[in-house]
């Protein structure tokens, strides 16, 4: 497992259905190693704090393998690292094999994984269509935000190292199925309601999906 690349970038302003917007999603790779802080990489900042960023949110990561399959079922995307907004783009480490609370060492620095990616309307208007938004969500290729336990520096090339693995197992693409198209799965979201290191707001809406169908 390591990093293939590190992206950052600050917000700009860009139009979208004719009226201005900033957003933070576009992302450059750079060379060289980076510091790591607990909101954020030097260099890259999110535009929305009421949805981006925060101590939950300070790092996204996306895997390499993901692209690969755009690639192929989407030829006609202008795709390379970065593109999808994140900090990281990885080898090694999908969704269906990370969960929520896995440690690991980066470089210098300590992460824990939080949560998976929820696309808003600006990943479509990265990628020049709207819709490109619902088809992300659906495919399920989300990635990953990271929270950082200990501040250090990170660049390409590092290798990804396992420090500990969250017991209970509670995979980052199970964690999307119940958001996405499990909400008959009672038990699962049960499950999921009840796991302390999702973000409390993901809880939150677990907790509201359960109840909704007790009543």
């Amino acid at each position: 497992m390591r990093v293939l690349s590190v992206n950052v970038g600050l917000p700009r302003e860009v139009f979208w259905r004719g009226k201005p917007v900033t957003t933070g999603i576009w992302k450059e790779p750079v060379l060289g190693p980076v510091r790591l802080h607990g909101l954020n990489l030097d260099g890259d900042r999110q535009a929305d704090l009421r949805v981006h960023g925060g101590p939950d949110k300070a790092v996204y990561a996306y895997p390499s393998e993901f692209y690969e399959l755009w690639s192929r079922e989407r030829p006609e995307l202008d795709l390379g690292p970065g593109t999808f907004g994140e900090n990281l783009t990885t080898q090694g480490l999908p969704d269906a094999v990370v969960s929520v609370g896995d440690r690991f060492r980066i470089g210098t620095a300590e992460l824990v994984v939080t949560q998976p990616r929820l696309p808003c309307f600006k990943l479509g208007l990265r990628m020049g269509r709207d819709e490109f938004v619902t088809v992300f969500l659906e495919r399920g290729l989300l990635g990953f935000y990271l929270a950082v336990v200990r501040e250090g520096e990170v660049e390409a090339g590092d290798e990804i190292v396992g420090l500990a693995r969250d017991p209970r197992g509670f995979r980052v693409s199970e964690v999307a199925r119940l958001y996405v198209d499990g909400r008959d799965d009672v038990e699962g979201m049960r499950r999921a309601a009840g796991l302390d290191v999702l973000p409390e707001s993901w809880r939150d809406w677990f907790r509201r999906q359960v109840e909704s169908r007790a009543a």
